[in-house]
């Protein structure tokens, strides 16, 4: 097959379309009572604009770029947002205390059951509120969903979740170590600074494969991966806290230990839902860890983002926040029964060459 080539699509079939449409009127029932909860709880709900300077400056994803063209012809880069984090920055910058996002963002070489390369994000963030506030959030809007669409349980690939139960609360240090066996703080320094042989050598003892050109992260990654994320989200909602501050790029560090940072990701049903930050708002750290993100990717992809300079000079004036960006579209999945994330969408991205 010609990779190029379009396969086909057929969604808009009115057959399909007719086993597609419970779906796709949960989703807009969840999306209109998320929207009525955002409203209560005084929140302002924002848009912002797909395109913008910078994607977004984390090493592992991958955006879509374009040309912007000026009156006067001249050509300069643009790219479709991976999240609308950045916009609802400066709008904190700005002034704003609360504020809620629907945003469709862009992500390449992502598509699969539970990706698609357009997709929808929910994204809220609160001034001046301590990140463990998101996690009532996320508790709260769980419910919400179950209740909207009058299911008990929310299941994916054979297994289920309570969304009513109050959620489990566990560090990365603490799932390291009940699920692979492996002391991971040991490898990382007061500084946040870490250890790859240390850590290498950790994962062999526990039987878990290395290669000889592992980075640290590599190594990290590959745990989350293969021994923790399959075990989390299962009968009751799991918050997974506490990540090492190299794999928190735009979260502060935790007051009680600074080799940890408060960023937190959502699972039910073994599916992530969602990743929140207590928000860095140093701009000096940020332009570090935006610039070594991006070592990471050159070493990685052989290609690198720019720096967003509004965003870096906007943390001056950001209040102290914390943010979470939610996959709308993986949670209206979990509380319809839907097996794949296309069939939530009311018009997929069309596929070309598999």
């Amino acid at each position: 097959m010609n990779p190029s080539a379009k396969t086909s699509s057929p969604w808009w079939t009115p057959d399909v379309h007719a086993d597609r449409r419970p779906f796709l009127l949960g989703r807009n029932a969840i999306q209109s009572n998320l929207r009525a909860y955002f409203a209560k709880n005084d929140f302002l709900e924002v848009d912002t604009p797909s395109l913008q300077v910078s994607p977004g400056n984390e090493a592992h994803l991958h955006a879509f770029a374009t040309q912007g063209i000026t009156t006067a012809g001249e050509h300069f880069p643009l790219y479709l947002h991976t999240s609308p984090e950045f916009a609802c920055k400066k709008l904190l910058a700005a002034g704003e205390q609360r504020i809620s996002c629907f945003a469709h963002v862009y992500r390449n070489r992502e598509r699969g059951p539970l990706h698609h390369p357009e997709f929808t994000m929910l994204e809220w963030y609160r001034a001046n509120t301590g990140y463990e506030t998101l996690m009532t959030d996320c508790a709260d809007i769980l419910a919400l969903a179950a209740e909207t669409t009058k299911t008990k349980h929310f299941t994916y690939n054979g297994r289920s979740v309570d969304p009513f139960l109050e959620p489990e609360r566990i560090s990365v240090a603490e799932a390291f170590e009940r699920y692979a066996g492996v002391d991971l703080l040991a490898s990382v320094d007061k500084n946040g600074e870490t250890d790859r042989d240390h850590l290498k050598a950790a994962l062999t003892n526990a039987g878990i494969r290395t290669s000889f050109d592992d980075t640290w992260a590599d190594l990290f990654s590959r745990v989350i991966v293969e021994r923790i994320e399959p075990e989390l989200g299962y009968g009751r909602v799991t918050i997974l806290d506490e990540y090492p501050s190299s794999e928190a790029a735009l979260a502060r560090r935790t007051a009680k230990d600074g080799r940890v940072s408060e960023r937190f990701e959502l699972y039910a049903c073994g599916v992530e839902l969602a990743n929140a930050f207590g928000e860095l708002t140093d701009s000096k750290e940020q332009r570090i860890r935006f610039e070594q993100e991006m070592i990471e990717k050159q070493r990685v992809y052989g290609e690198t983002y720019p720096l967003d300079e509004d965003l870096l000079a906007a943390l001056e004036l950001m209040p102290a926040a914390s943010g979470i960006a939610l996959g709308f579209d993986r949670l209206v999945m979990l509380a319809t029964g839907a097996p794949r994330i296309d069939l939530v969408m009311w018009a997929p991205v069309a596929e070309y060459g598999r």
